[in-house]
């Protein structure tokens, strides 16, 4: 297969050899490793890569992916790193609006003469970024099945290694991985990214933002021992009336040889590692060949086998909550038939119950009360290109100001932050990476003639695949207790979709989407909470008073722009007067601006939108922030730690 340039005009291509989404737990080789956090089987590709710049695909350097191409001229580029914030291209900050003009570009594909042809293939601006990394495999991946990893590539991207194309893909906030055993070598190889600023998948993703591109996550490669875990569902259920417990685990093995079974022995145990001697729990070993657990599902060059565990746990356990998240470890040990140790993969899990009884959202059997926030990822200096400091700052900035709830605005995180939240006992509300604001509000009023997804066909596919990645990446993680269908996509056939694949691969979650409060016809089908935008108490209580079907939260309140936030106590009060009003996520934690070296002054400052001469923008609109783009608090702040304190 030969990569098509046109694949940027399809919405129905936007994967191509890229790899089922899994979950994203870490493996080792054995104990040792493991005990060290020594990743053998990982190798960072992050660092220094060649790399050029063009403004459109026309006058991109076309075969730079080859093995006899000379990239002397190529400049070089840090790998993450935006490429605006590089010095290429235009920084742009713009809300609702594509950021295109119409004469350009016309509307989404899929509508008659308005399809789309050459829309992005052949734009004159769509800027590319063509990267070269040469590398040898480390010892420790050697003979091995290698698998291509790239967290986060904004928009849409090929592949080639060693001169062989390898995958396409879009979706800029999940992982897209390759398999390249095929193509590579111990040494000397050639790895080529060819990354578009926009494609159709820009349709989806309209966030309120500034628009970059480029390899913004870490990339990294993976060798995969003999027998492997892909894909991990470990399914904690707890029951508050008694503290009991039960572990269901579904482990999906692959190997290399085609024989019809993978032969040895899994062993599970879970350990309380807050006890002060690592109390077991649970400690069972499995034979691998046993015809009652295991389902053969042939791939090429592999075998995979689906294992199902089921265990009652004997003790009570410890539930996991804001005021206590309380963890457990699971440890895998895979063996193969001598009883050597092939691979070791760890969890920390958590027990709790996330349901909903009547009108009211429990949580561990009591009233869920949601003090939240929206976070969007933000650095003043690298943009989305967030530091493992912002992480851990953030962290104690939310526990220090009683902020128990984020919401992932409006895409998937990276993946420490949500292994954070379970450690610190964040609500997670996991949000699909969608939001398709200018197809359906224009000039500021509702006119969905043309909305994508809605529920035009050719837009199903790359729709549904997102809330596949959002779900299979992150369904282990106890700090997720919801799943969020997107952002201002207003609604259709395509989210009733999406929403019945989260209630059926996880019953054990909510489902939650604003844009029904836009589109009631479908209310019933969609969500399992009326979810609204800054509606005033007063909007609240009137739906409260009048026969409510869920209970009411607000996904996004108190917009905080400038000096803001005046009226929170209104909002606390409704708590004690409504049991079925259960919160809200304050609009937002960090202003998006970037520092820049003053004219004048020569001093650093910051910079928001339509600072860069960027139009058409939304101007401050970037600066909605409790905390300043620095994360300097705001005094706005103050008022979210008092209430937000009251009711813990």
């Amino acid at each position: 297969m030969k990569a098509d340039i046109r694949w940027l005009d399809d919405p129905q291509v936007f994967r191509v050899n890229r790899l089922d989404a899994h979950s994203d737990h870490k493996f080792y080789e054995n104990k040792e490793d493991y005990k060290k956090q020594n990743q053998r089987l990982k190798q960072s590709l992050n660092g220094i890569w060649k790399f050029h710049y063009s403004v459109n695909a026309l006058e991109r350097p076309a075969d730079f992916y080859q093995k006899w191409f000379n990239c002397k001229n190529f400049d070089e580029m840090k790998v993450p790193q935006h490429i605006e914030l590089a010095g290429y291209d235009k920084i742009h900050y713009i809300n609702t609006m594509y950021p295109w003009e119409g004469h350009i570009y016309r509307r989404p594909a899929g509508y008659g003469k308005e399809k789309g042809k050459g829309m992005f293939s052949q734009a004159e601006y769509n800027p590319v970024g063509s990267y070269i990394r040469k590398f040898d495999l480390n010892d420790g991946l050697r003979g091995k099945r290698i698998i291509l990893s790239f967290e986060g590539v904004e928009q849409a991207f090929y592949v080639w290694v060693n001169g062989e194309f390898v995958g396409y893909a879009e979706d800029s906030f999940t992982v897209s991985e390759f398999d390249i055993t095929p193509y590579v070598k111990d040494k000397d190889n050639l790895l080529a990214v060819e990354v578009h600023k926009r494609s159709t998948a820009a349709f989806l993703e309209d966030q309120d933002f500034f628009r970059f591109f480029g390899i913004f996550r870490d990339v990294n490669l993976y060798g995969i021992p003999a027998v492997h875990v892909e894909d991990l569902w470990i399914r904690p259920k707890y029951h508050p009336e008694d503290g009991k417990a039960e572990l269901e685990l579904d482990i999906r093995l692959s190997q290399k040889k085609k024989e019809n079974n993978i032969q040895g022995k899994i062993k599970v145990s879970l350990q309380d590692i807050y006890s002060d001697e690592n109390h077991v729990l649970l400690d069972e070993t499995e034979n691998l060949n046993n015809p009652v657990i295991q389902k053969n599902l042939p791939v090429e060059g592999s075998v995979n086998n689906e294992i199902q565990f089921r265990y009652e746990l004997e003790e009570s356990v410890h539930a996991w909550s804001n005021e206590d998240p309380y963890l457990y470890e699971l440890l895998i040990e895979v063996q193969n038939e001598k009883g050597e140790t092939v691979e070791v993969v760890p969890y920390q899990i958590g027990f709790r119950k996330i349901e909903l009884k009547g009108r009211k959202m429990l949580l561990n059997g009591k009233r869920l009360i949601i003090n939240g926030v929206n976070r969007h990822e933000w650095n003043a200096r690298s943009g989305r290109c967030i530091t493992e400091t912002d992480e851990k700052w953030d962290i104690e900035c939310i526990r220090r100001n009683h902020i128990n709830a984020v919401r992932t605005c409006h895409y998937p995180d990276h993946i420490s932050w949500y292994y954070r939240c379970d450690q610190a006992g964040i609500y997670l509300m996991a949000e699909t990476n969608l939001e398709t604001h200018g197809s359906w509000l224009k000039q500021g009023v509702i006119e969905p003639s043309w909305n994508v997804p809605g529920s035009i066909g050719c837009w199903r596919g790359c729709t549904l695949d997102r809330a596949v990645s959002n779900f299979e990446s992150f369904k282990n993680h106890v700090s997720v207790l919801f799943w969020s269908l997107g952002n201002e996509s207003y609604a259709g056939d395509i989210l009733v979709e999406m929403n019945r694949y989260y209630k059926e691969k996880d019953p054990d979650r909510l489902v939650h989407y604003e844009g029904v409060a836009e589109n009631r016809p479908y209310e019933d089908l969609i969500s399992d909470m009326e979810s609204q935008m800054y509606a005033s108490p007063e909007k609240i209580k009137e739906y409260l008073e009048n026969n409510p079907k869920k209970p009411f939260i607000l996904c996004e309140y108190m917009h905080d722009m400038g000096n803001s936030l005046g009226g929170m106590e209104s909002y606390i009060r409704l708590l004690d007067q409504y049991e079925d009003y259960q919160g809200g996520f304050i609009w937002d934690y960090i202003d998006q601006a970037l520092f820049v070296k003053d004219e004048v002054t020569g001093r650093d400052v910051l910079r928001y939108g339509g600072d860069f001469d960027d139009r058409p923008s939304d101007y401050e609109f970037s600066g909605n922030g409790i905390l300043f783009a620095d994360r300097t608090e705001k005094p706005a702040m103050q008022e979210v730690r008092h209430y937000y304190g009251l009711r813990r």
